[in-house]
């Protein structure tokens, strides 16, 4: 009866799911293309409705195992993306970087957060042709990077809590031409 509480529990915080992520080729490296699931509650939506912004991060990582010392952390990265409603255009604004651009739902802007494409995130010199590694990505609700009074609420308030599980896969950089 515990592990059954333990997950509804787990549930009801608040959970993003990481539904997939695999590693592909680019001119440089290897790129991740991950696809995410999460619904906000009605908390996360009225506060996205009324102008505050929420952050999610997604993080990456790349480490390859070893016998006699601690795990080899090759590749550490996070990215931010930014949701917030305009509403003089009546448009939900994503930024991320230098990017910027609008939705008119909700539900749209979250699709577009949900689905991560082409993000770079190894370099082929970071990486040994051949050597076997663990690469695991995950995405948060983000709320240090929310304006200093949204955070003090958050950390004590489980509607603001949104956040997946490392998922871990296997990966094999072969060698660039």
């Amino acid at each position: 009866m515990l592990g059954g509480f333990g997950a509804y529990a787990s549930a009801q915080a608040g959970a993003i799911e990481v539904r997939s992520a695999q590693l592909e080729a680019d001119r440089n490296g290897w790129a991740l293309d991950a696809h995410f699931y999460f619904t906000l509650n009605e908390h996360l939506a009225e506060a996205v409705n009324k102008g505050i912004p929420l952050y999610f991060t997604t993080g990456f990582t790349l480490t390859r195992a070893r016998w006699y010392w601690f795990d080899e952390r090759a590749v550490s990265v996070e990215r931010s993306v930014r949701l917030a409603y305009q509403p003089l255009t009546r448009q939900y604004r994503i930024s991320s970087g230098g990017l910027h651009f609008g939705l008119p739902t909700l539900t749209e802007a979250l699709a577009v957060i949900q689905r991560l494409s082409g993000w770079h995130v190894i370099d082929r010199r970071a990486v040994h042709p051949g050597a076997r590694y663990t690469a695991s990505v995950r995405m948060i609700l983000d709320t240090a990077l929310m304006p200093k009074p949204f955070q003090i609420n958050a950390i004590n308030d489980r509607d603001w809590k949104l956040v997946s599980d490392w998922k871990s896969f296997d990966f094999k950089p072969s060698a660039f031409n």
